[in-house]
C-alpha cells in the first residue's frame, strides 16, 4: 500500500501497527533528524546520538502492534529517546566513578596489578550473576550494568517497584556473600557495583 508522504501521525500509526514499512520509513524520515538534533544537543556526540535514534527506531517497530493511533506519536518518540539519553548519562557517571575511584587522572598511574584484580573481580561476578534466579539475573543487569532505574525496569518487566528493589537486594546479598573482600578489585567492585 502506497502511503502519501504528507499522511498525519494517526495514519502512519495505523498502518505500522499492521507492520507496513512504508510507514515505518516515513516516520523515520519525518522525526528521525528532530530526533538526532535533541540527542546530538545533550549528548555532544554525533556517535552516541546516532546509536539514540537507531535505538528509539528499534523500539518503536517492536512496539508497532502496541501503538496507539489517538497518543500523540511525537511525544511517544521524544520520551522513548529521553529515557534512553538518561540511560547514557547514568552508564557515564558510572564510568565516571570507576575512573576517580581508580585514579585515571592526568598525574596518577594505576598499578597493573590492581587494574588486572578489578578485572578479575568483574570476571567472577560475571560467573555469579549467571548463577542467579533467571529474573532475579535480569533485574541485576537492567540495574547495575544498563543503568535503569527501579521504575524503568519495573515499566519493562511489568512487575511492582519493590518486587524490583527486592530482587536487586537479595541478588546483592548472594554476590556480597560469594566474594571475599581482601582484595583491592572486590573493595573498588563494592565501591562502584553495589551501592
Amino acid at each position: 500500500m502506497t502511503i502519501n508522504e504528507y499522511a498525519s501521525d494517526r495514519e502512519l500509526v495505523d498502518n505500522l501497527n499492521r507492520g507496513d514499512l512504508e510507514a515505518f520509513d516515513l516516520i523515520f524520515k519525518k522525526y528521525g533528524d528532530r530526533l538526532f538534533g535533541f540527542a546530538l544537543k545533550y549528548l555532544k556526540s554525533k556517535e552516541e546520538a546516532e546509536g539514540l535514534v537507531q535505538d528509539v527506531f528499534i523500539k518503536i517497530w517492536e512496539t508497532r502492534k502496541n501503538l496507539k493511533k489517538e497518543s500523540s506519536l511525537k511525544s511517544y518518540l521524544f520520551t522513548i529517546a529521553y529515557h534512553n539519553m538518561c540511560g547514557v548519562f547514568r552508564k557515564k557517571q558510572i564510568h565516571e566513578k570507576f575512573k576517580d575511584e581508580v585514579g585515571f587522572t592526568k598525574n596518577h598511574s594505576v598499578d597493573l596489578g590492581e587494574q588486572l584484580e578489578y578485572k578479575s573481580t568483574l570476571e567472577h561476578v560475571d560467573k555469579l550473576i549467571e548463577k542467579l534466579p533467571e529474573k532475579q539475573k535480569i533485574i541485576l543487569i537492567k540495574s547495575r550494568k544498563e543503568g535503569k532505574s527501579t521504575k524503568e525496569i519495573a515499566d519493562e518487566m511489568n512487575l511492582a517497584p519493590g518486587t524490583v528493589d527486592n530482587q536487586i537486594s537479595k541478588a546483592l546479598k548472594f554476590l556480597r556473600k560469594n566474594l571475599s573482600d581482601k582484595n583491592f578489585g572486590v573493595l573498588l567492585f563494592f565501591a562502584i557495583f553495589i551501592q
